[in-house]
């Protein structure tokens, strides 16, 4: 591999700081992220020049822009910090996470009405099951002669049973 000049490298680090302005103003390209692969992209560079290296006997040296990586990891991590998020699939992650626990919310309290509506409707329907076979009974009294008696029907125009006016 070629040894890069001074005048590619400055190149390249112009390149790579201008990607990283346009990822830190959130315009990222499609399907891209706020992350070094993006940046290398964008920039035209291989990521590799954002890692340190090893030397033949063994030694680490930093890759040829991994002081650009830092800087970017740096700023991403103070606009995050700060509450800008940089990405806009993160903060459509973040977005759908507050959908999401807004919609259990909802479900929860769907489900606990639906639980006390049954139980309205389980007594509704006791009460009108007892009244039904009191009257039932009350009838089966009336035909076998018993003290009970019939009430006359209301006059057209009055109010039923002496309801108040």
């Amino acid at each position: 591999m070629a040894r890069l000049t001074e005048e590619d490298k400055a190149r390249n680090e112009a390149a790579i700081r201008s990607a990283m302005e346009q990822i830190l103003s959130g315009n990222l390209p499609p399907g891209g992220k706020a992350d070094l692969k993006t940046l290398a992209v964008l920039a035209g560079v291989t990521r590799t020049g954002f890692y340190p290296k090893k030397n033949r006997d063994g030694t680490p040296r930093p890759g040829a822009y991994q002081h650009l990586a830092e800087e970017f990891e740096r700023r991403v991590k103070q606009l995050q910090g700060a509450g800008e998020i940089v990405d806009p699939r993160a903060a459509q992650i973040e977005r759908l996470k507050r959908h999401n626990a807004e919609l259990k919310e909802r479900l929860t309290k769907r489900d606990a009405k639906i639980a006390e509506l049954t139980e309205f409707q389980t007594l509704a329907i006791s009460r009108l099951a007892a009244q039904h076979e009191e009257i039932e009974r009350l009838r089966t009294q009336l035909a076998l002669g018993g003290n009970v008696r019939s009430l006359p029907a209301p006059a057209s125009g009055t109010a039923p049973y002496g309801s108040c006016s």
